[in-house]
């Protein structure tokens, strides 16, 4: 897998509001994946925000390693695929569920509509990379 930066026609479809799925390491060591919604940010690092009472959120806090493969909406072939740790965790409530928002904004273009819950974020690392289609580097 190569590591950043990626090449810029790359880094422009991975960072447009992608189907997407994450995959976390459960206590027994297997995996799980679950589809995402994520955001690059200008430092390149990746947003991801979970409801608080997710199983997910306590297996990344004990094992903060994800990998995360975004699909191009109409050709799924073409995807981006990141590895790398959670570099940073905040509360989102006492943010006032600003990154949610972010997030919903990004694919929905309208905030996020579930007010009454908890919500944790946190940022990923890209560490490596590969794209396979149109995002596949040779």
């Amino acid at each position: 897998m190569p590591k950043p930066p990626m090449p810029a026609q790359v880094a422009e479809l991975f960072a447009r509001p992608n189907p997407a799925v994450v995959a976390v390491l459960r206590p027994s060591g297997s995996p799980m994946s679950v589809a995402t919604w994520y955001l690059v940010e200008d430092d390149g690092t990746v947003l991801l925000n979970m409801d608080a009472g997710r199983a997910r959120l306590h297996w990344m806090r004990k094992r903060p390693h994800v990998a995360l493969t975004a699909l191009k909406a109409d050709q799924w072939y073409t995807h981006v695929s990141v590895r790398g740790p959670v570099v940073r965790w905040e509360e989102d409530p006492a943010r006032g569920l600003a990154d949610i928002d972010r997030l919903a904004r990004h694919y929905t273009a309208a905030p996020y509509r579930v007010r009454d819950r908890p919500r944790v974020s946190c940022w990923v690392r890209v560490d490596h990379w590969h794209g396979w289609g149109e995002a596949e580097v040779r």
